[in-house]
């Protein structure tokens, strides 16, 4: 890389450039990161609301799953015995 002369009259344009990309470069990695962190955050509320649909199936169905035993139970113990 070639050293610019202090009485390059583009070394203004070139600083200027320089901290323009360094601005860009600083833009892009904050957006980068932020979006990064958005992603973890939905993804673990994402799980966060699996983990309680699955809880909530759970606490439905195993009353259910207890009455339909007790049922089949219940059932079986009524038939008529032969004689």
């Amino acid at each position: 890389m070639a050293l610019i002369p202090p009485f390059c009259p583009l070394a203004a344009f070139s600083a200027l450039r320089i901290a323009s990309l360094r601005a860009t470069v600083l833009l892009l990695l904050t957006l980068l990161f932020k979006a990064k962190i958005r992603i973890q955050a939905f993804s673990a509320l994402g799980m966060a609301l699996l983990l309680l649909q699955t809880l909530i199936g759970l606490a439905v169905l195993a009353p259910l799953a207890l009455a339909g035993i007790a049922a089949a139970a219940y059932g079986l113990n009524q038939r008529p015995k032969a004689t």
